[in-house]
């Protein structure tokens, strides 16, 4: 590579502007983790009684689980790697304005490596970081 042509204040706008989205989706991600539960269990059941006579979830209660069972992992992804890109691009602008070019590359580089994300009780591991 021959050179950068970095704009520190604009790269500094951007990750602003960025991490006030990104919070915003992980306070959406939360309130759904918190309310997906609640939302299942009031849905009602096929049968008289509700989820905590029969134990059983009705077809709404069991298509939310479905749901968020299916997207937690790309949730999860989602933010991780919105994270690290974050994390990546400002410590690549600061090594540019340090002048160290050969920094910033490796900081780039980093910041696009894929997240692994390991939830509990998903393909039999115990999860956690």
């Amino acid at each position: 590579m021959t050179g950068w042509d970095i704009s520190p204040s604009g790269v500094q706008h951007v990750l602003t502007e960025t991490a006030k989205a990104a919070e915003s989706l992980g306070t959406i991600g939360e309130a759904l983790q918190e309310n997906l539960p609640s939302a299942a269990a009031s849905a009602g059941t096929i049968q008289q009684g509700g989820v905590e006579k029969s134990g059983v979830q009705g077809p709404v209660g069991s298509a939310l689980a479905e749901f968020f069972n299916a997207h937690a992992k790309r949730l999860n992804y989602i933010a991780v790697r919105t994270s690290n890109s974050l994390d990546g691009a400002a410590t690549a602008t600061n090594a540019y304005v340090r002048g160290d070019l050969e920094m910033a590359a490796q900081a780039q580089a980093n910041a696009l490596k894929e997240p692994k994300i390991d939830l509990p009780g998903v393909d039999g591991q115990q999860g956690g970081r």
